[in-house]
């Protein structure tokens, strides 16, 4: 009841800016080890037209006056909301009725399909027609604390939360739910604690992926997942991933915009969502179209070299840029984000991300091949 009288002292957000709390701090030497978004409710938030992100306008918004693209109040608002850990209150159901810790106990099946967790995993990894065609099952997988288009998935509460990050059968049927679809998309898990690289099927997959568009609305919904169910330390490696093979390799092109409006803001730390922004806009082209940087209040003299936001990227030389994530060299910020094109500078690496991540995850759990 708390968290209910204590959202009413906020203002709801009225504007992408009033959602966006990334540049708040636009220096990663002024983050304090608790500058994140950590799920604490900040505001009173009605539901949104649409659920999960899934029939949200993914495409740019434009305004009545001319064609300049800007951001979509949509998705700053969905993602505000989940980052601020759903400020509409519930009450906690009863332990019996906790159907996606049951699900993932493999006492109940996903509805209306009468299917175990258990067949999914050890039956569906590889059966690429059935992950695409069947659209019951991705909620079940991933649930949220907001309903979904399966009308039989329910919803997390706060308390079903506290219960599956305490189970441990439950997390890591989880985590083997998350490397299949993973497989899915052309994409291998490498290790506990969240790092990914391209599989060896990549090219068929990121070119299947690249096509089907409503794929990259799953991914919003997995993504938040993650953070829900103790594994927001996940999430920022496959975003990086995503975005390098989107702005600097060209394989997946068509989700370059998902990836800045959706991905980068499900990230809770601020600073992660920095370093992914900053490295975007490095290699964004026409980069004057660039609308995820820091405000132009924020930018002090410019983004010129010379310029605060320069000399930051570059590391005190503002005629060279540099990674912000590898800390490497990148030539003056290569050559743009081309389509089937590399872009110098640009790297697969998500080791660097994983430094400082100070998410929900804890405990780690054993991988299954």
């Amino acid at each position: 009841m708390g968290n209910l009288i204590g959202s009413l002292r906020y203002k709801e957000p009225s504007t992408v800016e009033e959602c966006d709390s990334t540049w708040e701090s636009d220096s990663e030497c002024d983050e304090q080890p608790g500058d994140e978004d950590s799920g604490i409710s900040e505001c009173v938030s009605p539901p949104l037209t649409g659920r999960c992100g899934e029939e949200a306008d993914m495409s740019p918004q434009f305004s009545d006056s001319s064609t300049k693209m800007k951001r979509s109040f949509y998705a700053a608002k969905d993602l505000y909301k989940y980052r601020h850990s759903y400020p509409n209150y519930k009450e906690p159901r009863l332990p019996n009725e906790y159907r996606n810790l049951r699900f993932y106990l493999n006492t109940i099946p996903l509805i209306p399909d009468v299917i175990f967790i258990e067949e999914i995993l050890t039956k569906w990894k590889g059966d690429y027609d059935k992950l695409e065609h069947n659209h019951t099952y991705i909620q079940w997988l991933f649930p949220l604390r907001e309903q979904g288009l399966n009308l039989y998935a329910q919803e997390l509460t706060q308390e079903e939360i506290k219960e599956f990050l305490s189970t441990r059968e439950a997390k890591r049927r989880f985590l083997l739910a998350y490397t299949l679809m993973l497989d899915f998309y052309g994409i291998k898990l490498l290790d506990k604690i969240g790092n990914v690289t391209r599989a060896s099927n990549w090219q068929e997959r990121f070119q299947h992926l690249n096509e089907s568009q409503h794929n990259y609305l799953r991914i919003t919904r997995i993504l938040k997942s993650l953070g829900e169910l103790g594994f927001e330390a996940f999430k920022a490696p496959l975003v990086r991933l995503l975005l390098d093979e989107a702005l600097c390799r060209g394989t997946l092109p068509n989700m370059l915009h998902s990836i800045l409006e959706y991905y980068v803001y499900t990230i809770r730390p601020r600073s992660l969502r920095r370093s992914l922004l900053r490295y975007a806009q490095q290699h964004y082209q026409p980069a004057n179209t660039f609308l995820w940087g820091p405000p132009a209040r924020r930018r002090g003299a410019g983004a010129g070299p010379g310029s605060i936001l320069e000399r930051e990227r570059s590391g005190g030389d503002p005629h060279r840029a540099r990674n912000p994530l590898t800390k490497q060299d990148s030539g003056g910020g290569g050559d743009g984000g081309g389509e089937g094109k590399g872009t110098k500078g640009c790297s697969a690496s998500t080791k660097s991300l994983q430094e400082g991540v100070k998410g929900e995850y804890i405990e780690t759990v054993p991988l299954e091949d």
